[in-house]
């Protein structure tokens, strides 16, 4: 019999839908405190995931997902290089 491998999962803070990681942008926040997209998923930092869409990022934003999931005020400037971040990925 063959063992059947974990694909891990994770919930996209935009649409609350569980996706493959793999499938999700990580975004992380840095020990210093800079909030940064993670496209290796390997970085050092607390982490939340987002879908590759604009669509999921607009509804994060609205709902407040990314200032839930790190625990402070995000600025709308963040939103928007992290907007630019994701349409070069």
């Amino acid at each position: 019999m063959g063992t059947v491998k974990k694909i891990p999962m994770r919930k996209c803070i935009g649409c609350s839908e569980m996706k493959s990681k793999k499938e999700l942008i990580r975004v992380i926040k840095t020990p210093e405190g800079e909030l940064v997209l993670d496209a290796t998923g390997r970085k050092n930092g607390r982490g939340a995931y987002i879908c590759h869409s604009g669509e999921c990022l607009a509804r994060a934003r609205k709902s407040r997902g990314l200032e839930r999931a790190f625990s402070m005020a995000i600025p709308d400037a963040l939103y928007d290089s992290l907007e630019k971040e994701m349409e070069n990925i």
